[in-house]
């Protein structure tokens, strides 16, 4: 089988604003080697402060979102050429997780298939995640000697509870994307049929919403998780007087807009980000 070129394994398309990208190694059931790695990071950094996308939704191609690390290209060819070539590869998998954690824009999990092992670093990594019902999610790690690294544990525990996370761990054995729903995994599960138009609701929903206020409040999301709450709430003040500072128009607009026009309800629907002039 021929290798694919680097560039060539992550895919990417922009519509109506939203970016496909996906996983591009169907042949290996979206394995993430260094190569892939690295290509991900570049497409990040290229698609990250375009004025066409205002949403990023990471999917697979084929019937895989993506089975983990690539065993061949990621552990044996990388341990073989010494530690430094180990921790460079742990960089560049890691970092491009690390950076879709605090992406500017939303970001969107759509599991079609697969998802495995290293698959739950970048599943944590997007805002929100949707799955397939039929979807497969498994920490296969003990079976082959080892314990889910690569931040799978802390991502168990941190998305499910203490009993689900240790028998997923324990056991290795796969959950259907239902099961993934309900152990909050995902927020989502749907019909393979429905998944894609599911995802594309959210996306337009998200769209809609100021995009400054966006940013702020899933980063607010993630970082208020490990704080007291005397400490979230004066870094909460401080993060609105951030955003203020980016975007205090927007704000002077939207209660404008419920004041004095009466022209949506904030517990019913946004308000028209489309009129504001700063946007």
């Amino acid at each position: 089988m021929t290798e694919r070129a680097e560039a060539d394994t992550v895919a990417f398309e922009i519509e109506d604003r939203i970016a496909w990208v996906r996983f591009n190694r169907p042949e290996k059931r979206n394995c993430m080697s260094p190569k892939l790695n690295r290509r991900m990071m570049e497409v990040l950094d290229e698609l990250e402060h375009r004025d066409d996308v205002g949403v990023l939704v990471l999917t697979g191609e084929g019937t895989a979102w993506s089975a983990g690390m690539d065993l061949k290209e990621y552990f044996r060819e990388t341990e073989a050429q010494g530690l430094g070539a180990v921790r460079k590869a742990q960089r560049e998998s890691y970092g491009w997780w690390r950076r879709l954690r605090w992406y500017q824009k939303p970001t969107i999990a759509m599991v079609n298939g697969w998802c495995f092992g290293g698959g739950y670093g970048p599943l944590f990594a997007c805002d929100l995640a949707f799955a397939a019902e039929d979807a497969q999610f498994g920490l296969s790690e003990i079976n082959w000697g080892i314990l889910p690294g690569g931040g799978a544990t802390k991502i168990a525990v941190e998305l499910t509870s203490f009993r689900n996370a240790m028998y997923h761990a324990m056991m290795g054995e796969n959950v259907d994307g239902r099961t993934a729903a309900e152990w909050g995994f995902v927020n989502e599960a749907l019909p393979q049929d429905q998944l894609k138009d599911r995802v594309v609701a959210v996306a337009r929903n998200l769209l809609a919403k100021n995009p400054v206020a966006l940013k702020a409040t899933k980063d607010a999301v993630r970082r208020v998780s490990e704080m007291t709450y005397d400490n979230a709430e004066d870094y909460l003040i401080r993060a609105q007087e951030a955003a203020n500072s980016f975007d205090d128009e927007g704000r002077k607009d939207c209660i404008r807009q419920f004041i004095d026009e009466k022209s949506y309800r904030p517990g019913l629907g946004g308000y028209d980000v489309s009129r504001q002039p700063s946007l």
